[in-house]
């Protein structure tokens, strides 16, 4: 097979997976749904683990750090 056509093949390939933009106009009503988000509980989630790395007395990446009863 010869570089030229090896190139094109591969460029056909790689430009086939282009066809499917995404979800559907009538898809993207289900796919907004707060249980469909990856946290569906955000706030929860940011208070759960507040409480967490207090507790711990270490930084987990949010930023915060301390010890005792997670009022820092």
């Amino acid at each position: 097979m010869t570089p030229r056509l090896s190139l094109l093949l591969i460029a056909a390939l790689a430009l086939s997976g282009c066809s499917q933009l995404g979800a559907k106009p009538w898809q993207r009503g289900t796919l907004a749904r707060a249980d469909m988000q990856l946290d569906p509980y955000p706030v929860q989630s940011h208070l759960d683990d507040h409480i967490y790395f207090s507790k711990e007395a270490a930084s987990g990446g949010r930023g915060f750090g301390g010890g005792g009863c997670g009022c820092n």
